[in-house]
């Protein structure tokens, strides 16, 4: 598979290591708006640009028919032109705010115990993130994915920093250390509190589930998520 980067920060040298380890090669490694883009040679692209360049990015890709693996946050306010641009062009797209496969895992079984909980109004639920000091983004993009699951399955309506409500869910955000990332949701009534948590150890698993993504989407049309990837059900 011959793979186009997008973007070739920290992220975009670890997807090269691992899709090199993996018998794919690296065509093109794009990290400025200006550079000429050669659509032709790619099979797919993997997008960990920036907000001001993803959306270019991801839909020229779209024109080439160059089927799209996105990770980039910030842009998301022009998600669904980028959307009608890849229907009109049959081409594929698959965006995630975290491509880990364990946190992908995480996002169902978040979903899954918010339905549980949803009626029991004894507790009250709230979320901690804690990341390296380098991110300056807060609440992170998989902390807000997490908040949405849980205000699609119960009667919570919102999520604030540092800021509850009967209809509201409080999200914490630490910044420290070299953290690669850690989500904790906790259910707490006055005589128990319910908790899940995924901890990442590395960065390697955010890359591993782009280049899993790059080599499913092959071959197919339409828009996707992880889930389609990982046949979460």
């Amino acid at each position: 598979m011959k793979i186009g980067l997008f973007g070739y920060g920290k992220m975009g040298r670890m997807i090269e290591q691992i899709a090199q380890d993996r018998g794919h090669s690296i065509v093109a490694k794009i990290d400025d708006p200006s550079q000429e883009v050669d659509y032709s040679s790619m099979d797919v692209a993997i997008d960990f640009s920036t907000p001001e360049a993803a959306f270019d990015n991801i839909t020229n890709c779209f024109k080439s028919n160059v089927p799209v693996i996105s990770g980039t946050t910030g842009w998301l306010d022009r998600f669904e032109e980028a959307i009608k641009i890849c229907e009109e062009h049959k081409s594929a797209f698959i965006y995630a705010s975290n491509f880990s496969l364990g946190v992908n895992i995480f996002f169902e079984l978040n979903k899954h115990l918010a339905k549980m909980m949803g009626e029991l109004n004894q507790y009250k639920v709230s979320m901690e993130e804690i990341h390296h000091t380098q991110k300056l983004d807060a609440p992170s993009g998989t902390a807000i994915t997490l908040a949405e699951g849980i205000i699609e399955n119960t009667s919570y309506q919102d999520w604030k920093l540092d800021e509850s409500g009967d209809k509201t869910i409080s999200i914490k955000s630490v910044r420290e250390g070299m953290v690669p990332g850690t989500h904790s949701i906790a259910y707490k009534s006055s005589v128990d509190t319910i908790e899940i948590k995924h901890e990442a150890h590395n960065r390697e698993g955010f890359a591993l589930g782009a280049v899993i993504a790059s080599e499913w989407i092959q071959g197919k049309t339409g828009v996707f998520s992880m889930k389609d990837v990982l046949n979460l059900s």
